[in-house]
C-alpha cells in the first residue's frame, strides 16, 4: 500500500507543479477553499510537529476541524513550491488519519488531489488500484457512502475500471468522477448514466 501511495503523491506533485499563480487560486471542490488551501490542509501533517499538532489543537478547544481550517487559510499563502515540495519530499512518509490506516491515508490523498485537479481540468496519472482502493472505501459503509451519498438500491459502477458494488438500479461513470460524487463533493448529474443516478439524487434530496 505505500508503494502505492508514494506514486500517487509524486505523481499529484508533478502535476501541480505546472500550476500558475491563477490556478492556484482558483476554486476547489472543497467549499470554500482554493487549491491552495486544500494543498496546505492536504499537507499538514508532514509540514507540523506532533507538540505543534497538539498544541493548536489545544488552542482550538480541541476542536479538529476548526484547527484545520485555520491551518488551511494561514498556510494557503505559503509559496506554492513549497507546498509542493512538502507533498513530494514525504511521499513515502507512512502518515495516516486516525482509525484509517494506510487505506484511509490514500482515501485522503486522492480525493484531495481530485479537489484541486478536478475543477480544473487537470489529469495525473491515479494508479487503477489506488482508484479501487479510494472507491472501495468509500462505498464500504452499506447504504451511503462515507460522505452520505446515498447507495440504498444502487449498483455503482466504474467505467474505466473493473469495479462495481451495490444491487438495483445503475449508476455508473468514470473513476475520477466517481470519487468527487462519493466523497459528497458538487459535480454535474450529467457524468453519470443509468437510471440509478436519477433515483441517486432523489434520495439525496430527501
Amino acid at each position: 500500500m505505500m508503494d502505492v501511495i508514494a506514486a500517487h503523491r509524486r505523481a499529484l506533485a508533478d502535476a501541480l507543479d505546472t500550476f500558475s499563480c491563477d490556478q492556484w487560486r482558483r476554486p476547489s471542490l472543497c467549499a470554500g477553499w482554493t487549491a491552495a488551501h486544500v494543498l496546505a490542509h492536504q499537507t499538514m501533517p508532514f509540514r507540523i510537529s506532533e507538540h505543534d499538532f497538539m498544541a493548536g489543537l489545544q488552542r482550538s478547544g480541541g476542536d479538529f476541524t476548526r484547527f484545520s481550517d485555520e491551518i488551511a487559510e494561514r498556510d494557503s499563502n505559503l509559496p506554492p513550491s513549497q507546498l509542493v515540495a512538502a507533498m513530494r519530499g514525504n511521499a513515502e512518509m507512512p502518515w495516516s488519519p486516525p482509525g484509517g490506516g494506510l487505506a484511509g491515508a490514500l482515501s485522503h490523498d486522492v480525493i484531495h488531489g481530485l479537489d484541486i485537479t478536478w475543477p480544473l481540468g487537470v489529469k495525473y496519472v491515479i494508479a487503477d488500484a489506488a482508484m479501487v482502493s479510494v472507491l472501495d472505501s468509500l462505498t464500504s459503509t452499506g447504504s451511503h457512502s462515507l460522505f452520505g451519498f446515498p447507495l440504498d438500491g444502487i449498483t455503482v459502477s466504474a467505467t474505466d475500471l473493473d469495479w462495481s458494488t451495490g444491487e438495483g438500479a445503475r449508476l455508473t461513470g468514470r473513476s475520477r468522477d466517481l470519487v468527487p460524487l462519493l466523497a459528497g463533493r458538487t459535480v454535474p448529474h450529467d457524468l453519470f448514466d443509468g437510471d440509478g443516478s436519477a433515483l441517486a439524487w432523489m434520495l439525496a434530496a430527501r
